[in-house]
C-alpha cells in the first residue's frame, strides 16, 4: 500500500517540486494551500495525469487548529491516514525594522511555527498507531546564522522551528522520525521576485558554489529523508545551501 504525504504550502516552489518528486515515486499526495487555489488544482491535475497516484488539494490555514483538524479528517476519510508530513507552509513580510509591529510578528510566528505544531500534533496519533511516520520541517539558514534585519520575524520563526523539531523528535520517539531541512538561497519564483541582478550577484557570491539552489534539489533531499535508506536520521537540522558563508 502506498504512503500518503501531506505537504503544507504545497502549491509554492518547494512544495510543488516536492509533490511532483514524491508522486513520481508512487506516494499519494495531499497539496495543502491557502491562497493559491488555481496553482494547487493545476498541480493536482498534473500529478494524477502523469503519475496515476491519488491526489487531493485542500485549503486550510495551518495557523488555525480547527482548519487543520478538518483538513486531516478529510484526508483520513479519503486515504486512511497521513504517513508523512512536510511542514512547508511559511510566510515572510520583509520591511524596514522600524516599520514592523507586534501584530505582524505574531502572524509570522502563527503560520511558520504554530502551523507546523498544529499539523504535527494532529497527524501523530495515527502515526503512533501504525508505529511509523516521518515529519520534515522546512526551516531556513535564516534560523541558523544568516540574518536580515528586514525579516527578523521570519528569522526568529525559523530558529523556533528548529527548536520545535528537536522537541517533537523527543516527544514522538520512537514512532516518528522528525527532522528539519534548512535551505539557503533557493531560486523559487517567490524568492527571486523583485530582486535586481546586482543583489542576486551579491547573494550568490556568498555561496561557495556561486549559484542559488533549485526547488528540485530540496525535493530530492526530502525524498531521501522519508525513505527507508534514511531511517537512522532523526532529530537533525540539515543545511542545504551550497556552502553559504555567514550573514549579510
Amino acid at each position: 500500500m502506498s504512503k500518503t504525504v501531506l505537504i503544507t504550502g504545497g502549491a509554492g516552489g518547494i512544495g510543488s517540486a516536492t509533490a511532483l518528486k514524491l508522486a513520481e515515486k508512487g506516494y499519494d499526495v495531499v497539496i495543502n494551500y491557502f491562497s493559491s487555489k488555481d496553482k494547487a488544482l493545476k498541480l493536482k491535475e498534473t500529478i494524477e495525469k502523469e503519475y496515476g497516484v491519488r491526489c487531493l488539494a485542500l485549503k486550510a490555514d495551518v495557523s488555525k487548529e480547527a482548519e487543520v483538524d478538518a483538513m486531516v479528517e478529510n484526508i483520513e476519510e479519503e486515504f486512511g491516514s497521513v504517513d508523512i508530513l512536510i511542514n512547508n507552509a511559511a510566510i515572510d513580510m520583509p520591511d524596514l525594522f522600524d516599520l514592523k509591529d507586534a501584530q505582524q510578528f505574531r502572524k509570522i510566528l502563527d503560520v511558520n511555527v504554530v502551523g507546523a505544531y498544529n499539523c504535527a500534533k494532529r497527524v501523530f496519533p495515527k502515526m503512533r498507531e501504525k508505529g511509523w511516520g516521518r515529519i520534515i520541517n522546512i526551516s531556513s539558514t535564516n534560523g541558523i546564522n544568516t540574518y536580515y534585519p528586514m525579516c527578523f520575524d521570519y528569522d526568529a520563526s525559523k530558529a523556533a522551528l528548529n527548536s520545535l523539531t528537536h522537541d517533537l523528535a523527543v516527544q514522538f520517539a520512537p514512532y516518528v522520525n522528525v527532522n528539519a531541512i534548512a535551505p539557503g538561497f533557493i531560486g523559487t519564483e517567490k524568492e527571486l521576485e523583485g530582486y535586481d541582478e546586482e543583489f542576486l550577484k551579491q547573494e550568490t557570491d556568498k555561496i561557495l558554489l556561486k549559484r542559488y539552489g533549485q526547488p528540485e534539489e530540496i525535493a530530492a533531499l526530502i525524498r531521501f529523508l522519508i525513505s527507508d535508506e534514511a531511517s537512522y536520521i532523526n532529530n537533525s537540522i540539515i543545511r542545504i545551501d551550497g556552502g553559504q558563508l555567514g550573514s549579510c
